[in-house]
């Protein structure tokens, strides 16, 4: 059973940028599909990206296409989102998500993934 740790979020300001990562417990890493999803106060948890196994496909939802980037290092077991030009509405507990899977299928929802790490928070100040 993989672990997943986030860690990166904090307080910035608009504009600004954070990489968050997450580390994972499992040797066979590249066997799992990873996503990032957030949670802002009082919402559901919302899809943020997602990355296949082999990296060769991401898939980002619109609210920030063109801004975040996820990626992955396989031989480090971590995965990574790259947020920039952070607008306050990024605001939200961040969370990494694994699914176990030889499908390079892109899921977008939360019960399409069976780990998930504790969430780190992440504050855009305007």
């Amino acid at each position: 059973q993989v672990q997943l740790v986030e860690s990166g979020g904090r307080l910035v300001q608009a504009g600004g940028s954070l990489r968050l990562s997450c580390s994972a417990s499992e040797r066979t890493f590249s066997n799992y599909a990873m996503a990032w999803f957030r949670q802002a106060p009082g919402k559901e948890r919302d899809f943020v990206a997602a990355i296949t196994q082999s990296a060769g496909r991401t898939y980002y939802a619109d609210s920030v296409k063109g801004r975040f980037t996820i990626s992955r290092d396989n031989a480090k077991n971590t995965v990574y989102l790259q947020m920039n030009s952070l607008e306050p509405e990024d605001t939200a507990v961040y969370y990494c998500a694994a699914r176990d899977s030889r499908s390079e299928v892109i899921i977008t929802v939360t019960p399409g993934y069976g780990y998930w790490g504790q969430g780190t928070q992440v504050t855009v100040s305007s």
